[in-house]
């Protein structure tokens, strides 16, 4: 007759229940801290765009200020008004098709962050090096100018969970309220 050991049978399965809960909490503490990043990253862009001073200021901000704030590689704007279309990013400013930004704001994919091989042709001349983007929409009252803004990033899956489309929205609307208030456009 055969004495079982169930005393080390079970000391052996709670020990290895322990150690998968240490691991999920590790897993939930990272994504509590990324989550938290990123929030601040957020904040701190909301703020830089409301301390701007001009329209011109603003777009500035928010295609090199926030390349740093935000710790991406490009930011491009694409916003059309009045039968005029620009694209912005740190290379400056240039007129373009509006209906180019109507095509950008109708067919990407804003309010997403997603992989891509090339990023979007609001990024201009660095579309090439981008692998990872979020695209914002920018909804002011109208007549002020609709369009989109493109974070870029060359690590390919940059954008995680704690970059949710909620922040990005946010981060939307407050760029869409900075165009309304210096084109002086009641929201």
């Amino acid at each position: 007759m055969a004495v079982l050991d169930f005393q080390s049978e079970a000391l052996v399965r709670l020990r290895t229940r322990v150690a998968a809960l240490g691991e999920a909490n590790s897993d939930l503490l990272a994504y509590a801290r990324g989550h938290a990043g990123a929030v601040q990253q957020i904040h701190a862009a909301a703020l830089a765009a409301l301390d701007a001073s001009s329209f011109e200021h603003l777009i500035h901000v928010v295609t090199q200020d926030w390349v740093d704030i935000l710790r991406v590689d490009a930011i491009g704007m694409g916003l059309t008004t009045s039968g005029q279309g620009i694209r912005a990013s740190a290379s400056g400013v240039q007129f373009i098709d509006p209906e180019q930004v109507e095509l950008w704001c109708h067919l990407l994919p804003v309010g997403q962050a997603r992989s891509v091989k090339h990023g979007a042709p609001v990024f201009g001349p660095a579309a090439d090096l981008i692998r990872s983007e979020a695209l914002i929409a920018l909804r002011p009252t109208p007549p002020a100018p609709t369009g989109i803004i493109a974070l870029g990033s060359r690590a390919p899956h940059n954008f995680g969970d704690y970059h949710g489309s909620e922040l990005l929205a946010f981060l939307g609307d407050v760029v869409s309220r900075m165009i309304a208030r210096w084109m002086q456009i009641e929201p």
